[in-house]
C-alpha cells in the first residue's frame, strides 16, 4: 500500500497576507471580534496611539491574545509567547505582533482591575443580543488552589510552637558560644554560629509579625506568599486557595457575574453575589435559587426584603432525613405564648438569648421535670433538662422552607445542577483550571473574570454561530 508523503524542504507559495490564514468561519474571528466591541475607556485601559515615549504593544492586542489563550487553557505568559510564534490562530490574532512573556505577564499585572470588568461587558452584550434575561439566577461556588502553599499558612498555634524552638535553639547557640570562649578555641566554627544566631534572630522577628497581624487583624491563619488567600478544605484536601461565585442565568446558562473569596465555605455569599448580578443586569430579578451551602437565614432575608423569590433549601430540607423520635421538629412551637411543647406535653419556657449565635433558649421551669420523664437519657441526658434553641428570626426560615417546597419552586431547582455546574464543569475540567496563577484578590478576581468570559463567548458562538455573532456585536 502507498503512503501519503511530504518534503518540508520543498518550496510552497504561502498566502502573501496573514488575512488568508484564516477561514471566514475559523472561531478565533469571533474573539477578536469580541474585542474589538468592548469599552477600553469603561475598562480602565487607555488606548492612546500618539502617547509619547517608547513604542507599546497595542493594549486590544494584548488583551485578545489573553482572552484567546485562556478560552484554551493557556495562560501561562511563557506558552502564550511560543503560541504567537508557532500558531496560525495566534499570529492572525495579534496581526503578527510577537510580545515576549514578561511583556505579557507585565500587562497582565497592570490591568488587573480592568481584566475584571471584562465579564461584565461581556455580560452585558449578552443582555443586548437576547441571550441573557436576568429573570431567574442560580448562584454556586467552587474551591480553586492559589498560588501558595499550605505550607506558608500560619496560625496562632503555629507561631508560639515556632517561637518556642526559636527561643531554644538561641540559647543552645549561646551556651555553645560561652563554651568555646571559656576553651579559648581557635575553631573557625564561631563566625557560622554568629550568622546562625542572626538568621534566628531575623526569623523570630518575621514570627512576631506575623502573630501580630494575626492579632490585629482577628484572623485564624494567613500565608506569607499569598496573605488574601485562606485555608480551603475540599473532597482533595486541605490547601491554600480561594472560593470562586458566580452568577448563570436560567436562558441559556450564561455567566452574569463572577467573584472570588476568600472564605471557606458559602454561607454568607448569597446576598452579595445577588446584587452583584443585579448591578450587572441593571434590574432587579424575579428569582434567586442556590444550593444548601447558602442557607444563612439572615443572608437569605437581605434578598427576600428586595421582593425578590429566594429558592434555598435549609440544611435539614437538604439531608433528607426524618427527624428523630425527640427532634426539635417533635416539639410544638406555641406562638402566643411564646413556649415549646414537648412530645409529653410539658412545657418548655424562655429561658434567655443568645446574641452571639443570634437564637433563643427554651427549657423546663424545673429541671427535675426531664428527670423525672420516663424518656430521659433519650431526649437528654443533661441534668438541667432538655434546652431548644429557635432562631431569632425563625418565621423566616420557616418561610423560606415552605416556600421551597412550592411546585413551581421545585421545577426551578430542578434547573439549578444542568446551568450552574456547567461553567464549573468547562473551566475545570476542558480548560484544566486547578489553580490561580495570579496572587491576591485582585490577581484572581482577574483571571476569573477571564475565564468566565471565555465560557461565555463559546457558547455564544455554539448558540448563535461564528458568523451571525460577528455581525451582531460589530
Amino acid at each position: 500500500m502507498a503512503y501519503r508523503i511530504n518534503d518540508r524542504k520543498q518550496m510552497e507559495l504561502l498566502p502573501p497576507r496573514i488575512e488568508d490564514y484564516v477561514r471566514e468561519e475559523d472561531p478565533v474571528r469571533a474573539y477578536d471580534a469580541f474585542v474589538d466591541a468592548l469599552n477600553f475607556y469603561e475598562l480602565g485601559i487607555e488606548v492612546n496611539p500618539y502617547k509619547v515615549g517608547c513604542p507599546q504593544y497595542d493594549p486590544r492586542a494584548m488583551l485578545k491574545l489573553l482572552i484567546y489563550g485562556y478560552s484554551y487553557g493557556i495562560r501561562s505568559s511563557r506558552k502564550l509567547e511560543r503560541a504567537t510564534h508557532h500558531n496560525i490562530s495566534f499570529i492572525w490574532l495579534t496581526s503578527g505582533l510577537k510580545p515576549d512573556h514578561k511583556t505579557i505577564a507585565e500587562f497582565r499585572r497592570k490591568n488587573k482591575k480592568a481584566l475584571s470588568n471584562v465579564l461584565k461587558q461581556c455580560a452585558r452584550l449578552c443582555i443586548k443580543l437576547g441571550l441573557i434575561d436576568g429573570n431567574t439566577l442560580f448562584i454556586d461556588g467552587t474551591k480553586i488552589r492559589g498560588n501558595a502553599s499550605i505550607k506558608n499558612s500560619w496560625t496562632k498555634e503555629k507561631c508560639e510552637k515556632a517561637l518556642s524552638k526559636i527561643d531554644r535553639r538561641i540559647e543552645a547557640i549561646l551556651a555553645e558560644c560561652d563554651t568555646i570562649d571559656q576553651q579559648e578555641s581557635d575553631r573557625s566554627s564561631l563566625v557560622k554560629m554568629d550568622e546562625e544566631l542572626i538568621n534566628a534572630n531575623v526569623l523570630k522577628s518575621k514570627v512576631k509579625h506575623i502573630l501580630k497581624t494575626l492579632e490585629e487583624e482577628g484572623k485564624k491563619s494567613i500565608n506569607t506568599v499569598d496573605p488574601e488567600c485562606t485555608r480551603i478544605n475540599s473532597i482533595q484536601g486541605s490547601h491554600a486557595g480561594y472560593n470562586a461565585q458566580i452568577a448563570v442565568d436560567e436562558k441559556h446558562g450564561l455567566i452574569v457575574s463572577s467573584d472570588v473569596v476568600n472564605e471557606n465555605n458559602d454561607l454568607h455569599q448569597f446576598a452579595n453575589q445577588v446584587n452583584q448580578a443585579n448591578e450587572t443586569l441593571e434590574k432587579i430579578c424575579e428569582v434567586a435559587c442556590a444550593d444548601s451551602g447558602y442557607a444563612d437565614t439572615d443572608t437569605l432575608e437581605e434578598i427576600d426584603d428586595q421582593k425578590i423569590v429566594v429558592v434555598v433549601p435549609s440544611q435539614r430540607q437538604a439531608s433528607k432525613k426524618e427527624p428523630r423520635p425527640f427532634s426539635k421538629q417533635r416539639f410544638q412551637y406555641d406562638a402566643d405564648q411564646d413556649r415549646y411543647i414537648c412530645p409529653e406535653g410539658q412545657i418548655l419556657s424562655y429561658y434567655r438569648t443568645d446574641k452571639w449565635n443570634k437564637n433563643k433558649i427554651y427549657q423546663p421551669s424545673d429541671k427535675m421535670i426531664c428527670r423525672r420523664c420516663c424518656h430521659f437519657g433519650k431526649c437528654t441526658k443533661v441534668l438541667r433538662g432538655r434546652q431548644i434553641r429557635r432562631l431569632i428570626n425563625e418565621e423566616m426560615r420557616e418561610k423560606l422552607e415552605a416556600q421551597y417546597k412550592r411546585p413551581e419552586c421545585q421545577a426551578i431547582y430542578s434547573k439549578r445542577k444542568e446551568r450552574v455546574e456547567l461553567p464549573f464543569g468547562h473551566i475545570k475540567r476542558n480548560l484544566k483550571m486547578d489553580a490561580f496563577l495570579l496572587r491576591g484578590k485582585e490577581g484572581v478576581n482577574a483571571e476569573f473574570s477571564l475565564l468566565g468570559s471565555s465560557f461565555n463567548i463559546v457558547r455564544m458562538i455554539n448558540i448563535l454561530g461564528i458568523g451571525v455573532f460577528i455581525n451582531q456585536i460589530l
